[in-house]
């Protein structure tokens, strides 16, 4: 069994300046591409909205919250805000990632009601059909309006 969950820390980080000791863009960028496998985005794609989030004026970027137990990260779930609000949410759920062993323990729920409660209006996220975590996004009441359509080049 792991650890009791009082073990573990949320930090709500609006900045590079904001970061824990010995954490940085980088570090943050590979932990959640190994800990969003196999639904992974790539590194870059990772990098460049971590850059957005954490380098754009507060009320423009959004926020990560991590979980931590003392300095390893446990978890991550990153909020860019957006300036669409009204005609879609303002708020876009980007990632939501838990290391691989501490999944199972609630802690991907702990991150996403942390999101939600340092939100103002309403979220959205975007998740593959398949993926299990589309359960507990609807157990949270997130609820699938419409169907993405994407045209490619």
């Amino acid at each position: 069994m792991g650890k009791a969950r009082t073990d573990r820390q949320m930090i709500v980080i609006r900045s590079n300046a904001e970061l824990p000791d010995a954490t940085t863009k980088e570090s943050l960028t590979r932990f959640l591409h190994e800990s969003l496998k196999p639904y992974e985005d790539d590194p870059e794609d990772i990098h460049r909205a971590m850059t957005l989030v954490l380098d754009s004026p507060p009320d423009q970027g959004g926020f990560v919250v991590l979980a931590r137990d003392g300095s390893t990260s446990l978890g991550a779930a990153v909020v860019h805000y957006t300036p669409w609000s009204g005609y879609v949410p303002a708020n876009l759920l980007l990632f939501v990632a838990v290391a691989p062993n501490h999944r199972r323990r609630g802690l991907g729920r702990a991150l996403i009601e942390r999101a939600i409660e340092e939100c103002e209006g309403d979220m959205k996220l975007h998740v593959e059909h398949d993926n299990p975590a589309k359960r507990l996004y609807e157990r949270l009441g997130f609820t699938s309006k419409y169907a993405e359509m994407r045209y490619s080049r």
